[in-house]
């Protein structure tokens, strides 16, 4: 039965187990670049509801800032934070075909949200400053609000400043509107993609520089062990966090502009011109993103401001067994389910209405972050 969150209720935990591999996981096949990198030593701020650990996922990588206000007794009610931090850098473990992007990057846990998954520009401005102050190089802002504000703007000028990445969603999860801080210039901009590239959910209203995986992917919950599904760009931009970090730990000298750079120059794009109205630059490629000989790199000269044209990619070595032909058919059966489910209401929890469901692949309703008091 579908979950809907009231003011005094958490989400509960799951007891279903996913043992086979997730499809967007076997579509990026990040497991080809951990004997190169796994994200260890870089740090990826998750700016959200929480994220409880109950999973034992994140262990001593995961360090937490204060929470703004009270927010009751559970490290993440509603249940986002914890999915999208397991997205980015949940370990590997024996018997699971799930893991993060980036399985030994830390996760520094920045609450900004009230228990119901709501925020404000205020309080996103709080988090992203926090952010940059306990030393992350990449920060996923994955709580959106419908509205700026000075504070949020100088946030992010100053989180720039300071070296770091922020990536956000385009929009709200399930919904087009314009969301923030996605729309300022300096953020790096997420829509979410499903099984064979196509844009899912609403077209966003604000611009996009890169897509990913964002439709029925599978995570950790808050309270236990089990297993949950979502979908939203909040998701997508989990997975280019993690891509973000896997770059980062394997050249740690990259600056922030450079570093967009190269997940730009990476992807697996949509076509000329670039970037696309709904895909931009195009999708989070971590073979690429981590391999790739650029061509200003073979020249020496600077980092052009666009996309490079085909890179050069140094291959790591042969992925195992559980990615050699696993995305073609996870896809297929993914698109298969999905649409079988198009009619249930879904998914991670905003407010009275955004819903959290374990188990099986869902379609989202049309939810999203909204700019209420917290409470």
């Amino acid at each position: 039965m579908t979950q809907r969150l009231s003011d005094d209720t958490c989400r509960k935990a799951s007891d279903r187990k996913v043992t086979g591999l997730p499809w967007p996981q076997a579509l990026l096949r990040p497991e080809a670049v951990w004997p190169l990198s796994e994200g260890a030593g870089v740090t990826v701020a998750v700016v959200g509801s929480g994220v409880d650990d109950t999973a034992g996922l994140l262990g001593d990588r995961l360090k937490r800032t204060p929470r703004p206000f009270e927010a009751g007794p559970a490290a993440d009610c509603a249940g986002h934070g914890t999915f999208t931090a397991g997205l980015i850098a949940a370990a590997r473990t024996p018997g699971a075909g799930f893991a993060g992007i980036a399985p030994q990057a830390r996760i520094l846990d920045v609450p900004v949200t009230d228990r119901r998954g709501n925020t404000t520009p205020a309080l996103l401005a709080q988090g992203i400053r926090a952010a940059v102050d306990g030393g992350a190089r990449v920060i996923a802002v994955v709580a959106v609000t419908a509205s700026d504000s000075p504070a949020l703007r100088s946030a992010v000028r100053y989180a720039v400043a300071e070296g770091a990445v922020v990536i956000a969603p385009a929009a709200p999860d399930g919904a087009k509107d314009v969301a923030y801080p996605a729309a300022h210039p300096q953020v790096v901009s997420v829509a979410a993609t499903g099984p064979g590239g196509r844009p899912s959910g609403p077209a966003p209203a604000g611009r996009v520089d890169l897509t990913a995986p964002g439709e029925a992917l599978t995570g950790p919950g808050p309270g236990g062990r089990g297993s949950f599904t979502a979908s939203g760009p909040s998701y997508a931009t989990a997975l280019v966090a993690g891509t973000a970090a896997l770059v980062l730990g394997s050249r740690p000298e990259l600056s922030a502009q450079a570093l967009v750079h190269r997940l730009r120059s990476t992807t697996s794009g949509p076509g000329e011109p670039v970037p696309d109205r709904m895909r931009g630059y195009g999708s989070v490629d971590p073979i690429a993103a981590v391999t790739a000989v650029l061509p200003e790199e073979r020249r020496g000269a600077a980092a052009p401001r666009g996309r490079a044209a085909a890179p050069g990619v140094a291959m790591p070595p042969a992925p195992g067994p559980s990615a050699s032909g696993a995305a073609w058919w996870l896809a297929a059966g993914s698109l298969a389910v999905v649409a079988v489910a198009a009619g249930a209401s879904a998914v991670v929890p905003r407010g009275r209405r955004r819903q959290w469901r374990p188990g099986s692949y869902l379609a989202p309703e049309a939810t999203g972050n909204s700019d209420t008091d917290p409470v």
